[in-house]
């Protein structure tokens, strides 16, 4: 089966080669196969324009896929979303207490989430207001 890509020609065989990198990113995302991928189709399209020994398309190859693993990797600082982070969006919220807080520990709900609260004693019911995050506990004071 290789011998039948090979015969297709060295040009081919990068292109298909960079088109199973891409898809094995599909099955084992990680943003970094993909550009692997990119690197083989261009030296595909090297090998189309300029026939190339294959040393050169090796090396070529090696040089592409550090380039574009270099460019992801300094574009990906740049626009990395931030995720998972509660407390960018709950610090300076008001809520009502779920739970009364005693011995600086109660709960409350935002959204479809219940949080530990720490604070002064205060009754269920009572409204409170986002300060501050430690961990998973989220530090209120009344409103």
């Amino acid at each position: 089966m290789l011998a039948a890509y090979a015969a297709l020609g060295p040009a081919w065989t990068w292109a298909i080669a960079g088109l199973a990198l891409a898809g094995a990113e599909l099955l084992v995302p990680g943003i970094f196969l993909i550009w692997l991928g990119l690197a083989a189709v261009l030296t595909g399209l090297l090998e189309a324009v300029l026939p190339l020994p294959w040393q050169a398309q090796v090396l070529a190859f090696a040089g592409l896929s550090l380039a574009a693993v270099t460019a992801s990797s300094r574009l990906g600082r740049r626009h990395v979303p931030v995720l998972n982070r509660a407390d960018r969006g709950l610090i300076g919220r008001e809520g009502v207490l779920t739970e009364p807080i005693r011995d600086g520990a109660g709960r409350i709900r935002f959204d479809d989430t219940l949080w530990r609260v720490s604070g002064p004693d205060l009754p269920a019911g009572a409204r409170v207001r986002v300060t501050g995050m430690a961990g998973t506990v989220l530090t209120v004071a009344a409103a």
